[in-house]
């Protein structure tokens, strides 16, 4: 997202960018992702690194489930890509950059960037202004959700063919919506052609979270609320599980936060490891 005030992009997208970018910086190889276009698309003060919210040892697990998901929804673009699915959407794709980095997976698809329109235009001028004007297959899709615009509508206009299945993917997103609002979005999904899968994430209720991770969770959750975004929605995995299905998915799975552990962190001599508390619904219609 960009704040439309001044410009620039809002302080949780770019944290997301930082993050992923010192991950490549400060942590030991191997890297579980490297993204340094998304450093070069923000374009931080020369002091960032040392930003508390960036680089404090209370964030480093934070950084690392940032990357695991980051990591985590490539893998799976890559296999949707392997079995024939062509178009890839972003829900709120603010400094995302998997199109400037893996143009030979992302080529394979029509990819589509949705965000409001400071944010499009935002971005679309700084990849030009770093070497990476947008080719054919990336669409930058602006949509003023403040203004009631349909992002489906939007995406169909943008050359989507909602007759052939997708790879729809909303990150770090939930949290910050009524639970009408989420289901509204799952029912627009699950309405797309058969073969549709969407992969979303969502916060856990607190008491779900486990307890070494907890203090940390609710620290971020009072950030929230002082910064005027606060969390409006958490779930169990089988509350999230039961609206996807009440909403029209047939196949739901939930992958947690240490399965991502499991597979991107395992063997670290750093003991790096993502936080629990956020972790993924994949649903296919």
């Amino acid at each position: 997202m960009v704040d439309n005030r001044s410009g620039v992009p809002d302080s949780t997208a770019v944290r997301v960018a930082l993050w992923r970018a010192l991950h490549v910086e400060v942590d030991a190889p191997p890297h579980v992702l490297d993204d340094r276009i998304g450093l070069r698309l923000a374009d931080p003060d020369d002091g960032w690194r040392d930003r508390p919210d960036v680089s404090s040892p209370g964030v480093r697990g934070f950084r690392a489930a940032i990357v695991g998901r980051a990591r985590f929804i490539e893998d799976l673009v890559a296999e949707q890509a392997d079995h024939g699915v062509d178009q890839y959407v972003l829900l709120g794709a603010g400094l995302d950059t998997f199109a400037q980095r893996e143009p030979a997976t992302a080529s394979r698809m029509r990819v589509f960037e949705v965000d409001q329109p400071a944010t499009s235009a935002w971005k679309r001028d700084r990849l030009r202004e770093l070497g990476y004007p947008p080719p054919e297959w990336l669409h930058l899709v602006p949509v003023d959700f403040e203004a009631g615009q349909s992002w489906l509508d939007e995406l169909v206009a943008a050359g989507f063919d909602p007759d052939r299945p997708a790879f729809v993917v909303s990150t770090g997103v939930s949290m910050y919506l009524t639970e009408a609002a989420t289901a509204a979005t799952l029912r627009q999904v699950a309405g797309l052609a058969t073969g549709t899968t969407l992969a979303m994430t969502f916060l856990l209720r607190t008491d779900l979270v486990d307890e070494v991770d907890r203090p940390g969770y609710e620290y971020v959750q009072q950030a929230a609320r002082a910064s005027g975004t606060p969390f409006i929605s958490l779930y169990s995995p089988s509350d999230i599980a039961a609206l996807a299905r009440a909403n029209g998915f047939r196949d739901v799975r939930h992958v947690p936060s240490t399965e991502l552990g499991d597979r991107y962190f395992a063997g670290r001599t750093d003991g790096l490891r993502p936080n629990t508390g956020e972790d993924f619904l994949i649903a296919t219609t």
